[in-house]
């Protein structure tokens, strides 16, 4: 057996821009991982050679560079070794034309990541691929002693005049062991395509709440300036017939809002209002709702565990998640069956999440139960088995969001005959955790006081026209900016008493001009619209200024103004 390297396991890494390198190792370091940060691409081909488990290779460092001492290290390795690269992609860049893309092919085992990346997907990569290059010396392990035993066989042989008697059970001896090295083989190699499909379905749910979360943001303004509309008109109209008509509109923009609010929940871009939540509370809540919805030909049972601990949730997002289970279970069970709701303090199974206290919350149903391949695409949005306007497919994806947005999880166990679980894995609540919420709007329109002078910037015209229209009919004068640089250009000429911005712009964003519009005037008072964002950067410059959801009601609107300008006096 060949006698192991003391690098054999270490991580090489190849970042040579910034501190990449650094950043990485001290990530992996974590794992208890030994790294090793090389200089450049010729240094790289030597570490290889005196032993390395992986090597974690940037894009850039790809370009301009002599790979041959590489590539003859790669012809000249074993037959049981498969070097394994994880390379890191820029996003939508790719690999130019002047060579690098043949370099990257000739590499061979390669893991290919998309930056950027969080410290997760690099760490499991990471493992992968060391548990891949692990695999390789057991299979050298095995190769050596499959040598080992060749020349005992034909030792053997050579004692066949003497040892006659023996020779048959030596043999069966000699191949159940080779047998059994092989079964070890094959597993391994099962294994690891199970992780590299389940990395795969990853990074396909992560590139879907991207989109998903895209497509909210251009409903969302759309559904603002209809909104807005049939709100000005319940306000101004005396016409009878026009108002019923302008609220229906209106209620109809209402459920768009919540279907794009669904949407958000999958792409987890929607802020929830986290607080501690009483399980047996919720379950009370929802008990006589669940009951109203599946009707009297399902069982139903609500159990929770003595020591259960209350979780950190939007009790509101929780209730819509147990009874979105609740009506899918009922539509699977044609007919009747058992329903049954669960919760109770558990240990997250390995890898689903980082270690902690945790909450395990199971609806399981007596249905038919489902193929591999359907619990594989149940939480993507808009995918449904229902008939056609039987579903919208954003139940579960908004089961899927809330969870994941919670700190949680949410998974699916099946199997064709054996009914279903839905598991939403909540975070136990550790007290201290301050509320995330925003301050609720009201629910009808009043008469706001005007006279203000108010900066809308906005880059959507139509969205930007409906807001000035609106707050003009409050009695505020208005100004308006189609960006985030005429928007500075506006502040540097005169001082609003109030400032209302969207977030997605081009140039700079709504959070940027805040930030900078804080610097020239400090204490003006400013509101932030937005129907989908980057949360985090919000937070960050948001302070005692107010956030504005879109599509928001005339009445949100005028609200919001009435309390950012008081608190700008």
């Amino acid at each position: 057996m060949q006698t192991a390297s003391p690098h054999d396991e270490r991580i090489l890494l190849l970042a040579p821009r910034g501190r990449d390198a650094e950043v990485m190792c001290s990530v992996l370091a974590q794992d208890g991982a030994a790294c090793a940060v090389v200089p450049d691409f010729t240094g790289l081909a030597a570490a290889i050679a005196e032993g390395a488990g992986t090597a974690i290779v940037a894009e850039e460092a790809l370009h301009g560079v002599d790979a041959a001492p590489l590539h003859a290290w790669l012809a000249r390795q074993a037959p049981w070794s498969d070097f394994p690269f994880v390379i890191l992609l820029a996003r939508q860049i790719g690999l130019p034309a002047d060579g690098a893309r043949a370099r990257l092919d000739q590499l061979g085992n390669i893991i290919l990541l998309e930056r950027p990346l969080n410290a997760q997907t690099l760490r499991s990569a990471a493992s992968s691929a060391l548990r891949a290059r692990r695999r390789q010396y057991q299979a050298r392990d095995l190769l050596a002693e499959r040598e080992a035993g060749a020349a005992s066989l034909r030792q053997s042989r050579q004692d066949l005049l003497s040892l006659n008697e023996t020779l048959e059970s030596r043999i069966e001896e000699r191949t159940r062991a080779l047998a059994q090295a092989n079964d070890r083989l094959m597993n391994e190699v099962i294994e690891r395509e199970r992780v590299q499909q389940a990395m795969v379905q990853l990074q396909k749910m992560e590139a879907i709440g991207r989109l998903t979360g895209g497509i909210a943001h251009d409903f969302n303004n759309l559904l603002n300036v209809v909104q807005g509309s049939m709100d000005l008109i319940l306000l101004l109209s005396k016409d009878e017939v026009a108002r019923q008509r302008a609220e229906i509109a209106r209620r109809a923009c209402q459920r768009g809002g919540k279907l794009t609010g669904q949407l958000l929940a999958f792409a987890r871009n929607q802020n929830l209002d986290l607080r501690q939540a009483w399980l047996p509370a919720l379950f009370d809540g929802v008990r006589e709702l669940v009951a109203t919805s599946v009707g009297s030909a399902i069982r139903l049972r609500f159990d929770i565990e003595a020591d259960c601990p209350s979780v950190l949730a939007d009790a509101n997002q929780m209730e819509m998640a147990l009874l979105n289970l609740a009506i899918n279970a009922r539509d699977a069970m044609d007919g009747g069956g058992d329903l049954a709701f669960h919760a109770g303090p558990a240990a997250p199974p390995p890898g689903l999440l980082p270690p902690g206290d945790y909450v395990r919350i199971a609806v399981t149903d007596s249905g038919p139960g489902m193929t591999p391949e359907l619990v594989a695409k149940v939480f993507e949005p808009f995918f449904t088995t229902k008939e056609v306007g039987k579903g919208t497919g954003l139940g579960l994806s908004q089961v899927y969001g809330m969870a994941r947005q919670s700190g949680g999880a949410a998974r699916i166990l099946s199997e064709p005959g054996f009914g279903t679980t839905v598991e939403i894995w909540l975070r136990a609540w550790g007290g201290g955790q301050a509320d995330m919420h925003a301050e609720d709007a009201p629910a009808a329109l009043f008469h706001a006081r005007g006279g203000a002078s108010i900066l809308v910037v906005e880059d959507d015209a139509i969205v930007r026209e409906s807001m000035v229209s609106s707050l003009e009919a409050f009695g505020h004068t208005v100004a308006q900016a189609s960006d985030g640089e005429s928007g500075l250009r506006a502040l540097a000429e005169a001082r609003p008493d109030l400032l209302i911005t969207d977030y997605l712009m081009p140039g700079i964003t709504g959070a940027e001009l805040m930030r900078q519009a804080r610097a020239i005037y400090p204490g003006m008072p400013m509101i932030i619209a937005t129907g989908y964002a980057d949360m985090h950067a919000i937070d960050q410059v948001l302070g005692s200024d107010i956030l504005l959801r879109k599509p928001f009601q005339l009445a949100e609107l005028a609200a919001s103004v009435e309390r950012a300008l008081d608190r700008g006096h």
